[in-house]
């Protein structure tokens, strides 16, 4: 008998879809670095850290009222999250090439039933990217400007992180003149990468053990003469070229960080290509989770979920899938939304180079 596609095409069914089929394909680092957390409504209000060092109780005397600390290093932050939704309808036409298949198992049915399934993973795959956006934008910020920007369909989303400028002062460093990567023989990335982890360990006493960059990047550090000499010093082996692994592990070795590159990329509203990690930019970070993707209760769950209007399934911790089936014409309307936005407790914690001009 033919497909019903009422039947085919709900959100549990692509809820179920996404988790056995799609899910594990997504290798976004943000994931990992601002794990997804969940609250209810728009707002969001968090602690930006600013630990610094440890302070040493005040000495008392016996019988004496004891004296009450500050405490410091937090800072509220306060903002109403972003709000992302977007559909695709099946259409009449597509009901009637599932009707001219009469068989569930004919190969033809198969390329339609996937083809609408692919369409719905890439809605819920395009809300992780407009997550991994604002985690990027924040890990590696733009002239050293912490803040999320989206600009798109007429909306402005625009958060600064920093906006009495201290995290730039302190850990960000625009490196110039021969100290730029660009320079092979005079730039020494060592002593760059070792600079930025003294100024937060002495701030903070936190130790940073991870180099975040993209292919290029690392590819201008693997031509600087500073690496190539230091590999020829522990290694006695002189080489005109080093592999990445080979350059990595004598950074590792030297200054004490590992090399993580993250070379994955995206489409932006007006389909164009960027990098999440930009060229030229380098992020220094600590083995641990920085902040959270917090996602807030979308329209969709507060108000379809429950009231028999639409039906509504939530895949990766808060983006909403939403059918709503019109009878005048018969479409099937698919949405996928997300309320979204990360916080960033450790970004004291994390130091910058741009290493580029």
């Amino acid at each position: 008998m033919p497909l019903n596609i009422t039947e085919f095409f709900t959100p549990a069914v692509i809820e179920a879809t996404w988790n056995d089929l799609y899910s594990n394909t997504m290798d976004y680092a943000g994931q990992t670095l601002f794990p997804a957390r969940q609250k209810a409504g728009l707002d969001l209000a968090f602690l930006k850290g600013s630990r610094g060092l440890p302070i040493t109780l005040m000495p008392s005397a016996f019988d004496a009222k004891a004296t009450f600390r500050d405490r410091i290093g937090f800072e509220k932050l306060e903002t109403e999250m972003p709000f992302f939704r977007e559909g695709f309808k099946i259409k009449e036409r597509d009901r009637q090439e599932l009707l001219r298949v009469q068989d569930a198992n004919d190969p033809y049915a198969q390329a339609i039933i996937d083809r609408i399934f692919d369409d719905a993973a890439n809605l819920i795959e395009g809300a992780e990217v407009a997550a991994e956006r604002m985690r990027m934008q924040l890990l590696f910020p733009e002239n050293g400007n912490v803040g999320i920007s989206i600009k798109a369909n007429g909306v402005d989303y625009t958060y600064n992180y920093d906006p009495n400028g201290k995290w730039k002062a302190k850990n960000y460093t625009a490196l110039t003149g021969a100290d730029l990567w660009t320079a092979t023989d005079t730039a020494d990335p060592f002593r760059a990468i070792q600079a930025a982890k003294d100024g937060v360990r002495n701030r903070t006493g936190t130790n940073l053990t991870m180099a975040w960059m993209n292919t290029n990047t690392l590819n201008m550090m693997i031509k600087a003469k500073a690496i190539r000499d230091r590999y020829l010093s522990t290694n006695t082996v002189a080489l005109s070229y080093l592999t990445p692994q080979e350059a990595a592990a004598v950074v590792s070795g030297t200054v004490g960080v590992s090399i993580a590159v993250y070379d994955k990329q995206y489409q932006d509203e007006s389909r164009e290509t960027h990098s999440f990690v930009p060229d030229g930019y380098v992020a220094l970070t600590p083995g641990r989770t920085l902040g959270y993707t917090w996602r807030g209760t979308t329209p969709e769950e507060a108000d379809l979920q429950s009231n028999g209007q639409a039906e509504v399934s939530i895949v990766n911790n808060g983006v909403a899938i939403t059918r709503i089936v019109d009878t005048h014409p018969v479409n099937v309307n698919i949405f996928a939304s997300e309320i979204v936005l990360p916080s960033y407790e450790q970004m004291d914690e994390v130091a910058v180079l741009k290493v580029i001009a």
